[in-house]
């Protein structure tokens, strides 16, 4: 939830540089039900008691859901960011048994108690990656304290780049959403000879040389 709302503020970011936000509804992004419904899975699997194997395959399907958002989308500036974050993830919980591993340091720091089932991040004993989990945290005096990783970062950073690249700052001119319409684009190419107006002929027989005769 904590990256989540993270990385909706992080696509405020250019109310705070002078962009115009309102050029983010515009953007025409592909495969969004497929990310929903990866959000959706990923919210089951972490809310619903139900047991390992499921939970597991369902972590790793959410994943692989977001991996094909990103992928038919990767042409839109500062995904691959996203992306980056999102693969670092995908790896570690792959490589730990679905779980990503949060260490005790951190947890303690977020207020976090031990939870009985599945949890999608926890303790692994003899973590593969470990640096790469759940290593940073948001103290328990704050509202909805949690732990999170370097992909977390990644994925909040990404989105602020996407923000600023579409809706433009004081400093940059906002980018056109490739999968957005937009006008069509100018050719800097000279025009053909058929294109170019030539001088007009005189038919045969009303030329001034011909009047005369």
């Amino acid at each position: 939830m904590i990256v989540l709302l993270a990385g909706l503020l992080a696509l405020a970011t250019p109310l705070l540089l002078g962009g115009d936000l309102r050029r983010l509804a515009a953007v025409r992004l592909r495969a969004v039900p497929w990310l929903l419904a990866g959000l959706g899975v990923q919210t089951l699997v972490v809310e619903v008691p139900m047991p390992r194997p499921p939970a597991v395959a369902g972590h790793l399907a959410s994943y692989a859901v977001a991996a094909w958002f990103v992928l038919v989308n990767r042409r839109l500036a500062g995904l691959p960011v996203v992306a980056a974050g999102a693969a670092s993830n995908a790896l570690v919980i792959a490589l730990n048994g679905g779980v990503m591993p949060a260490s005790a340091a951190a947890r303690h720091l977020a207020g976090l108690r031990e939870s009985t089932g599945f949890v999608n991040s926890g303790p692994v004993a003899h973590p593969a990656l470990a640096f790469l989990g759940d290593v940073f945290a948001v103290p328990a005096p704050v509202p909805l304290a949690n732990v999170f990783s370097v992909g977390d970062v990644l994925i909040v950073l990404g989105a602020g780049l996407i923000s600023c690249a579409v809706c433009g700052t004081r400093w940059t001119t906002p980018r056109s959403s490739p999968t957005a319409p937009g006008p069509p684009a100018l050719s800097s190419r000279p025009a053909r000879d058929r294109d170019v107006p030539g001088p007009r002929r005189c038919p045969p027989g009303s030329g001034p040389r011909d009047r005369r005769r």
